[in-house]
């Protein structure tokens, strides 16, 4: 059963399973500006829930093409995050465990979607001047300094070789 957005993220069973992309794109980073909650009207990076029977690279390449327009193609480094967001009275409000991955913009116009409020390419060293996030600066910094390795592309069925 799909749920409608948010339906179900709030107050959950269980961990919700979501992905995210650092994209980089002539060596800037992608953030859009959160346009639901949690962290409505936070920069982040770009992504979100992983649908059931769908893999974590295919989930990663939609929800660049829904909220952003642009294709990606999705390197295998992937870093573990875990949000857990509490409301006003210390209930656990939102749990996330979100894998993000490195990814290399391959084409599109960037164009944000009705789930976010913005977008933008940013250059990595102005990432202080973005409210973003608890620790996504971090994330994309660690990213940022791990080589990338070539990975299947999805959308062609070659490989894309994500170094340069």
């Amino acid at each position: 059963m799909y749920c409608e957005a948010g339906a179900g993220r709030q107050y959950p069973d269980h961990p919700v399973l979501a992905v995210g992309a650092v994209v980089v794109r002539d060596g800037k980073v992608l953030l859009v500006l959160r346009g639901r909650e949690p962290g409505r009207g936070l920069w982040s990076l770009p992504g979100g829930v992983v649908h059931l029977g769908e893999t974590l690279r295919s989930a990663v390449i939609r929800e660049l093409r829904e909220e952003c327009g642009i294709e990606v193609a999705v390197a295998e480094t992937a870093e573990v995050v875990e949000r857990m967001v509490p409301d006003a009275e210390d209930r656990l409000q939102y749990h996330y465990v979100i894998l993000d991955y490195q990814a290399k913009w391959l084409q599109g116009e960037l164009a944000a979607s009705e789930e976010v409020e913005d977008a933008r390419w940013v250059d990595p060293d102005s990432l202080d001047r973005y409210h973003m996030t608890y620790g996504t600066a971090a994330v994309i910094r660690r990213l940022l300094t791990r080589p990338a390795r070539a990975t299947a592309d999805t959308r062609s069925g070659g490989v894309q070789d994500l170094s340069g």
